[in-house]
């Protein structure tokens, strides 16, 4: 056989390969465990490969990169233009509209103060724009986790019982959140973050909507007692108990105000280039409410308002902190969880926006960023932030450049503090269960659901879970259930691996999967079997198991034809690993089919593959002559066997 090859110069160079001498394998001696380690923790930690360039470099350019991939402001401040500025002047002030209402909305979800949701707007933000790696995540308090913070605070101590005790340990959990976070992104440990699956993420933001919008009836209804559950259950029951509470001048503002917003939302949907309009939506609709408030003095008429805001920049809060034993355990759950939950919304956030624009970001270093703002944020009477998708959007659509967009809104929220908190102090409370109602309405998303429902039911059942999980127990636990699930089915993928029986595609020299490939050639006397998964102790028995049924199956399905197995090839090409596990149960598969008179070849182990093998002395038992580059040779060889 003589074929052609072609070379980036154009030559053209011959050569004849022959059947009855394949090419080489490779068996070199294994690497030093220092080096495998060394590889390993590299491809673990820093998978993105960022001193690739310190080849060459003196000491102070390498620090001066360390620096500038560690802390990355220092990438964009340096090229920072005027032109920039005035795009991120545009989306900081945008972005800064809508955290005003978001702050006092979402502090009011959690049960604190609403001046705690203004100063959470203020300095966190001028944290991410230091150590944060999204130019497109805007900075600020959620839904989610403030509803997660306040519902595992309310185990221990209830608001209304102790004001004080509740903010401080809303602080402590913030702290513990930060702490954990820091911790995730200094040890690289990004991975964690992806336990939480994106059919989770869907259900569990779906669920907690729901809970969200049922509480806001609240509001909207004008009600003066309510449960201090989260479950649908509870809610509705709640809802129905005190219905002879309900204000009717409370509820139509509050039905005019979210009929308002939904058009502002229909506008940026129509015409996209509109998207200020729902950006604005809701400072006017405060503005107009706090005007309103002054005016009809709408406390007469059963329309509760937010009350005095003070005046000036966040305190410290190191003195609040609360570590009493008495009460830690409420403020480790909460941090865990938050800590997770906004990791996971902020990084697929800032990845999705970044997709966009053809760029990644650094999970770890966003990690990083979270982690310190939070901690900061803890110390600075802020709670819980990440990068909500409200927000985030609004500052894409605003054109911004880079984090400085954070900057500016952070000024923004500084002015408020300094000269606007009393103006808002006259807010109605119904106009903030409006904008939280409104906002999260669009994280149900129906459509996503259906589409998984369409193209994977496990995925699907996934979501649900995680959705009636979190609407009729509670957000932990119907968390802790979908992603249990998720790693039922990981494990399952890990314990039970796929495998394929591989025939030859007509006149060529392919070998493919004879059941996606049905018009595939079995070949004589050979059964070629493809592994796709690491080797190891979980899967060895189910691997030796499907092994021999396929040899079984072959030979009867051969015996029927007229012909009989004499090798199985192992195509081990998609065996990334193998432990002693493992190399026990080839050995004991080889074993099994010697009885049979049928002989095992191994085809293209990896490198990792290949080192453990030599090792564990089993190139030695099978002999090296029984180890082929590819399943060509492999076939080749074995058809020269046939022929002596």
């Amino acid at each position: 056989n003589i074929y052609t090859l072609s070379n980036t110069t154009s030559f053209t160079h011959l050569f004849v390969y022959d059947p009855m001498q394949p090419m080489e394998v490779s068996f070199a001696a294994p690497r030093s465990f220092a080096t495998t380690f060394k590889s390993d923790l590299k491809e673990t930690l820093f998978p993105d490969d960022p001193f690739h360039d310190f080849d060459g470099k003196t000491l102070p350019e390498k620090a001066k990169k360390c620096i500038r991939y560690f802390v990355p402001v220092f990438q964009w401040l340096p090229s920072y233009t005027l032109k920039f500025f005035m795009y991120d002047l545009l989306a900081g002030i945008t972005i800064a509209s809508l955290a005003i209402p978001q702050g006092i909305s979402y502090a009011k979800l959690a049960n604190i103060p609403p001046i705690i949701g203004l100063y959470s707007s203020f300095v966190p933000p001028l944290i991410y724009a230091v150590f944060g790696n999204s130019k497109h995540i805007a900075v600020g308090t959620v839904a989610s986790s403030s509803l997660i913070i306040a519902g595992a605070i309310e185990k221990k101590v209830h608001e209304a019982d102790d004001p004080q005790l509740y903010l401080n340990l809303i602080f402590t959990a913030t702290l513990v959140s930060g702490v954990i976070q820091l911790i995730l992104g200094v040890f690289r440990l990004g991975i964690l973050v992806d336990f939480l699956s994106h059919s989770t993420i869907t259900g569990f933001m779906g669920g907690a909507a729901t809970i969200i919008c049922l509480q806001q009836l609240k509001g909207i209804f004008g009600l003066k007692h309510f449960t201090t559950q989260t479950d649908v259950v509870s809610v509705t029951k709640a809802i129905f108990e005190n219905k002879h509470e309900i204000r009717w001048e409370c509820t139509l503002v509050g039905i005019i105000f979210l009929i308002f917003l939904h058009l502002a939302k229909m506008v940026k949907q129509k015409k996209p280039k509109l998207f200020w309009v729902s950006a604005i939506a809701p400072m006017v609709v405060v503005a107009i409410g706090c005007i309103f408030a002054y005016v009809a003095d709408v406390e007469k008429y059963g329309i509760a308002i937010v009350g005095p805001l003070k005046k000036g920049i966040n305190p410290p809060s190191l003195k609040n902190l609360d570590f009493d034993s008495k009460y830690i355990s409420a403020p480790i759950e909460a941090g865990i969880i938050t800590a997770l939950v906004a990791l996971a919304e902020g990084i697929a956030i800032g990845r999705s926006f970044a997709l966009m624009v053809n760029q990644q970001i650094d999970g770890n270093k966003e990690m990083i960023a979270f982690g310190l703002m939070n901690i900061v944020g803890s110390l600075t009477s802020c709670y819980i932030t990440t990068g909500p998708f409200s927000k985030t959007a609004v500052n894409y659509n605003a054109g911004c450049k880079t984090q400085m967009a954070n900057v500016v809104m952070a000024v923004c929220m500084l002015l408020t503090l300094f000269f606007l908190a009393p103006f808002f102090s006259y807010t109605p409370l119904v106009v903030l269960s409006a904008i939280i109602m409104s906002a999260m309405l669009g994280l149900i998303e129906y459509e996503k659901a259906y589409h998984l429902f369409k193209t994977d039911k496990f995925d699907f059942l996934i979501c649900m879970a995680a959705f009636l999980g979190v609407a009729f127990i509670s957000m932990d636990k119907g968390l802790m259930l979908s992603v249990g699930l998720a790693l039922v089915r990981a494990l399952l993928y890990v314990a039970r691996p796929a495998s394929s029986k591989l025939g030859n595609i007509p006149d060529t020299s392919l070998y493919r999967d004879v059941e996606q490939y049905p018009g595939a050639i079995s070949i004589p006397k050979t059964l070629v079997l493809q592994l796709g998964s690491p080797i190891y102790f979980a899967n060895a028995s189910y691997i030796r198991e499907r092994i021999l049924r396929w040899v079984r199956d072959e030979k009867a399905s051969k015996d029927f034809e007229g012909d009989d197995v004499e090798y199985v090839l192992l195509d081990l090409g998609g065996v990334t690993s193998i432990d002693i596990t493992g190399v026990e149960t080839l050995i004991e598969i080889r074993r099994s089919l010697e009885v049979q008179e049928i002989k095992v070849v191994i085809v293209n182990p990896r490198l990792e593959v290949m080192e453990k093998l030599i090792v564990t002395n089993f190139v030695d038992i099978i002999g090296k002559d029984h180890i082929f580059l590819s399943i060509q040779d492999a076939i080749e060889g074995c058809n020269f066997s046939f022929s002596r």
